[in-house]
């Protein structure tokens, strides 16, 4: 709280908001951790499935004794014992086409975690429909980026991606040490969205390659022509 522009007021935001992560492997983990430890005053957690032992080298709220058994119950275990103050729903569920708009009207700001397009997508165009906002990270190998997305001032997902670029596959390359980078940045960024202090990413994607630690910022355009922005 000591934190010149946060304050104690910064602090009280945390406490009152709700965030919606979609996906808590190596994205979603790290960042939700990172927000349990700042205070914030509830999440709502959705990833289906069960644990894996491949899911182990990067997905921080999974234990060795929890392969098998369901993710979302390992998730609300370990943010609570981590932040018995924080109120955690963790939902055994991916985000689709039947919860999408729900999920996202219950929440202040959304993370989007997730690593197939067709749930950031659905994502991206709940949050500007509604006109929540929505910090999207992602990583691949040794490479990151980070963007918020805040509806009516900027360009969205969409803007980005017009389509699903075409490599992008289920599976991929990661190292965990690299999606702790991408979700840390997005930790702040929803800390400084929430708090309202600092200069966010609005319109910029954050870029880096840790095989040289190299940070680029690009200009997002918005594009005229976007089928979920462009009347926004």
């Amino acid at each position: 709280m000591s934190i010149p522009e946060f304050g104690v007021a910064g602090q009280e935001k945390l406490a009152a908001a709700t965030c919606l992560i979609s996906r808590c492997g190596g994205l979603g983990g790290p960042l939700a951790y990172n927000l349990a430890a700042a205070g914030i005053g509830k999440l709502i957690i959705a990833h289906a499935g069960n644990v894996k032992p491949a899911d182990l080298n990067r997905q921080i709220l999974m234990t060795h004794d929890g392969i098998g058994k369901s993710r979302a119950e390992s998730i609300a275990r370990r943010l609570g014992e981590f932040n018995p103050h924080m109120q955690v729903e963790a939902i055994d569920e991916n985000i689709n086409e039947d919860n999408a708009a729900r999920l996202v009207g219950r929440a202040d700001v959304v993370f989007d975690c997730a690593p197939l397009f067709s749930e950031r997508f659905l994502l991206n165009r709940e949050c500007v429909g509604q006109g929540k906002p929505m910090v999207e990270a992602a990583m691949f190998a040794m490479e990151g980026q980070v963007t918020t997305i805040i509806p009516g001032k900027g360009p969205c997902l969409a803007c980005l991606y017009p389509e699903t670029p075409p490599q992008w596959k289920r599976q991929f390359p990661v190292f965990g040490a690299v999606s702790a980078l991408a979700a840390a940045a997005a930790a702040i960024e929803g800390i400084k969205l929430i708090a309202g202090f600092g200069e966010l990413l609005n319109g910029t994607l954050l870029y880096f390659d840790s095989r040289n630690m190299k940070f680029q910022r690009f200009s997002i355009p918005r594009r005229p022509d976007c089928p979920i922005c462009a009347n926004v």
